[in-house]
């Protein structure tokens, strides 16, 4: 099993330790020091004020900060948390993820999700409604543009001809595809090389425009559900990573937190063949992620 964190930017507003360039630097550095295997960011350029007054949180540019991440690490992979594929051009993102992973020696992971806040779509001029055909798009421009040169691409949204981009990345990054749904299975098993569903009861599915995924029976389902369509595909199962959380063990930042019931369930989950766990750090301060990380490593990592 490997693990990885995201920035603990849970909240409107942050602790401002978490946004300087030191405490970006002390998380990652702490979470590659206690064995986690990734660090990333959420992406939100231009977040409502209802939505932040609603429970919704900050969040820093995440290439920008992965990559200063990336400067005082050296195994760390650099996975966010996620990038909304939509917001941005797809040749861009290409530009981006590619610098990022020659940068750190091949260490960048894009994780991408086609996004659910309307009102951030209409602050950056991108049609809500159209969000599902150009997450699609995008996701064949950028697979192209890494690994073609005088690459052309005809489609609604993106148009080019005879495009190359160097430097490419070391390699081709593994692409993660989130969400919750069928739809997001089969984009998985048509482009991606890991599926990150996330933990979502039925009210926080309804908001996030997903299906309801608050059980590992359900995450079972799903990844049943991933196999077959793998396979008709003709891709091996074995070859695409999950991403979850995990259920047990309570959260990792509090007092009560029990290492070795998580550890239960890090056994059932890798039974069912997640990869990656994703592992929440508290936010309250910056004294309190790294403690939480450091005790995560030695009560959970070390004996896993």
């Amino acid at each position: 099993m490997r693990y990885s964190i995201t920035h603990p930017m849970h909240s409107h507003p942050y602790h401002p330790d978490l946004v300087s360039g030191s405490g970006v630097v002390e998380v990652a550095a702490a979470a590659e020091a206690a064995g986690f295997h990734g660090f990333g960011f959420t992406d939100h350029p231009a977040p409502s004020q209802r939505w932040l007054d609603a429970g919704g949180h900050d969040a820093l540019d995440p290439f920008v900060a992965m990559a200063y991440a990336a400067a005082r690490t050296t195994t760390l992979r650099l996975v966010p948390n996620i990038v909304v594929l939509p917001y941005r051009n797809p040749f861009v993102v290409a530009k981006s993820g590619a610098t990022l992973d020659l940068l750190s020696g091949g260490r960048f992971t894009l994780a991408v999700g086609v996004g659910y806040l309307k009102r951030e779509f209409a602050a950056l001029g991108v049609g809500f409604d159209e969000r599902t055909e150009l997450f699609d798009e995008a996701l064949d421009v950028i697979r192209g543009i890494w690994t073609t040169d005088d690459f052309s691409y005809v489609g609604r949204h993106f148009s080019a001809k005879g495009i190359t981009a160097h430097p490419r990345p070391v390699n081709p990054p593994p692409i993660w595809i989130g969400g919750n749904t069928a739809a997001a299975r089969a984009r998985v098993a048509r482009h991606g090389d890991g599926w990150c569903p996330f933990a979502a009861p039925p009210g926080l599915a309804h908001t996030a425009g997903t299906a309801a995924l608050d059980s590992i029976d359900r995450l079972a389902a799903g990844i049943e559900d991933l196999r077959v369509r793998l396979a008709a595909a003709g891709r091996d199962p074995s070859s695409i990573d999950i991403v979850f959380n995990n259920f047990h063990g309570g959260n990792p930042g509090d007092d009560g937190f029990d290492a070795d019931a998580y550890l239960e369930g890090v056994d059932a989950l890798a039974a069912l063949g997640v990869t990656w766990l994703h592992v929440t750090i508290p936010g309250d301060s910056l004294a309190h992620a790294l403690e939480t990380v450091e005790r995560f490593g030695k009560t959970v990592i070390g004996p896993n």
